[in-house]
């Protein structure tokens, strides 16, 4: 699986993605979740102008994953990553974090965060497999203070959720 940088004929591709993945958190009765909305086409480029989306391709270069991310305090933030389920279990969400973690080092970022759902199996369980850590809220930035508040202000406080972090370090 190759991974690199999104294209602007991908954006689509990568709102599929999202709706086909967002779909299991029905099976852990999420239906809130399962439904929403794609990322805007608009919101997507923005990632993709600004050099922070990624994309795991098939052998046709066509994305099966993404995954998108934002420069914040001193590291670079997780903002979404989806695998379509037809190619899940392969690896390739690591693959994408790992890739997004050596140029993130490589440019002097001293970790990756991301806030997550802290119960469901393929979000902060899956996680801390590839490396990451639950933050303690003395921990946490202005920046992630930040996305919490607009997470809760779009109705995501109703489950769970914990802010994560992998340090850098190896970079």
């Amino acid at each position: 699986m190759r991974i690199r940088a999104v294209d602007a004929d991908d954006l689509p591709i990568l709102q599929d993605i999202e709706v086909v993945a967002g779909r299991l958190f029905r099976d852990v009765d999420m239906p809130e979740i399962a439904g929403d909305e794609p990322l805007p086409l608009g919101e997507l480029a923005h990632y993709q102008q600004a050099g922070m989306a990624w994309a795991a391709v098939d052998a046709d270069d066509r994305p099966v994953a993404y995954l998108i991310a934002a420069r914040i305090d001193a590291g670079v933030h997780v903002e979404q990553v989806s695998v379509h389920p037809d190619s899940a279990r392969r690896r390739i969400g690591r693959s994408l974090l790992d890739h997004l973690a050596a140029q993130a080092g490589g440019e002097g970022a001293s970790a990756l965060t991301l806030t997550t759902f802290e119960h469901v199996p393929w979000n902060a369980p899956y996680y801390l497999r590839c490396g990451f850590r639950p933050m303690t809220d003395d921990e946490l930035t202005p920046d992630l203070r930040a996305i919490r508040r607009r997470e809760a202000a779009l109705g995501l406080g109703r489950w769970p959720r914990v802010c994560m972090l992998r340090p850098l370090d190896d970079f």
